[in-house]
């Protein structure tokens, strides 16, 4: 028996469901209340219990890192001696050291690459992967295992990858990481890890900063990477460029989907095709199988009205989402609602937040409700926020709330949260039921 404490979260419920493919018995507890992974959990039919079950004596256990070791359940865990004990990151480093691994991290666009990744390698060779949207695949004959290794506590020093790419470098976890430099140190630090090569993205200030103890290869559109896309043509169904690495010319790739952002994901994951001797034509159709991860700029229409779903929970992302639902949506008004995860992390970029946010037309926020939303030393709520925004109104996530919502319409309602928001999004979707 394999348990898992915590098993809704995003990467627990992924790992999870790759255990069961396996072939493992696997079980879990969590919360009661409703989260997206339940529905891949309820696919494969694994049973999740509430706070307080616990496995037979003899199981591995693995503890979700949201829970703190004061929590109840962790305490009665730790004292079983007959448990084998893991936290998530811990029995994921162990896991991808059966494959030939493959590591995603930045502080965004983490959980897009690695699918993007995934999608790439799968035409090449079986690919297992565990995504942080809370999917997760592992066969018996999988040879590459992509996988996106968090930052956060320095969690993804428990992981060995032969291949990494860092997306990039913008301070966040200021709970944790004392300042930008100790920020930094960590991505330092996992390039230790790494014992093939390494993809960062070189038109990043801060990432040219990182002394990296690693073969390290840059992408981007500067000429001065060492993988370079040069673009053609670029609409919002497809992008074409041209690719140069390490100064040799290769030829032309079109990826049917637009923005910088997921140009610059592809050509990191481009990077590793290459230097594991994959064509270029293999490559293209490995990037045009990707469709994004799930909760990142998720679009639905219904009628004059559209609802977006995204992960967003950093000031740069905050921003990068609103202008890509504005260049979408450039005659639709636009209504941003935020939730935010983590008091110090809006503590910190209280201001950020409110200078991207206010680029909407409207703006609602959330208060916090998650499990590890409270921090000690910080004693603020979301008006911390909405005294910064010129436009923030507060709202709850209820009939209420939803009602608040459905008097803008029609509108473009783009929600953004790390959390659980798509209740209120559901809520809104059945006021607007044609």
């Amino acid at each position: 028996m394999i348990f898992f404490l915590g098993i809704k979260g995003a990467g627990m419920a992924a790992l999870a469901c790759m255990l069961h493919e396996m072939g493992e018995e696997v079980e879990g507890s969590d919360l009661e209340k409703h989260f997206f992974t339940e529905e891949k959990l309820n696919h494969y039919q694994i049973k999740c219990h509430p706070f307080g079950t616990f496995p037979k004596d003899g199981s591995t256990v693995i503890i979700g890192n949201a829970f703190k070791e004061d929590h109840e359940d962790v305490k009665v865990i730790r004292n079983n001696s007959t448990y084998t004990v893991y936290r998530y990151h811990e029995y994921l480093g162990k896991l991808l050291k059966n494959y030939h691994g493959v590591a995603i991290t930045g502080s965004h666009g983490k959980t897009t690459t690695t699918k993007m990744m995934t999608s790439l390698l799968s035409v090449y060779k079986p690919t297992a992967y565990l995504i942080g949207d809370g999917n997760g695949h592992l066969e018996k004959d999988s040879h590459y295992c992509v996988i996106e290794a968090d930052e956060y506590r320095r969690f993804f020093l428990s992981y060995f990858p032969e291949y990494a790419v860092i997306t990039n470098v913008d301070y966040d976890h200021v709970d944790y990481y004392k300042d930008e430099k100790d920020y930094a140190s960590a991505y330092e630090q996992f390039a230790h890890n790494v014992s093939k090569a390494l993809f960062v993205y070189g038109d990043d200030p801060e990432v040219r900063k990182l002394d990296l103890k690693a073969k390290v290869y840059t992408y981007g559109l500067e000429k001065n990477n060492d993988l370079v896309a040069n673009v053609l043509t670029e609409n919002e169904h497809e992008t074409i460029f041209e690719v140069t690495f390490l100064n040799e010319y290769l030829g032309t790739i079109r990826i049917p989907f637009s923005g910088r952002h997921l140009l610059w994901n592809a050509l990191g994951c481009i990077g590793i095709g290459l230097l594991e001797n994959m064509p270029l034509s293999l490559i293209e159709e490995g990037l045009g199988r990707f469709e994004n991860a799930s909760r990142r700029f998720k679009v639905e229409v219904n009628g004059p009205n559209v609802y977006i779903d995204d992960y967003a929970h950093h000031p740069t992302e905050v921003s990068v989402t609103i202008d890509a639902a504005r260049l979408r949506y450039p005659n639709h008004r636009l209504v941003a609602i935020f939730k935010p995860h983590r008091v110090s992390r809006l503590f910190h970029f209280a201001d950020a937040f409110a200078k991207a946010l206010d680029k909407a037309d409207d703006v609602y926020l959330c208060g916090f409700s998650a499990i590890d939303d409270q921090e000690a030393g910080y004693d603020i709520t979301i008006d911390y926020l909405k005294d910064r925004s010129q436009k923030a109104i507060v709202i709850e996530e209820n009939d209420k709330g939803a009602q608040v919502l459905n008097q803008l319409a029609p509108a473009v309602y783009l929600f953004m949260s790390s959390k659980d928001i798509y209740g209120l999004a559901n809520l809104l979707k059945e006021y607007q039921k044609h």
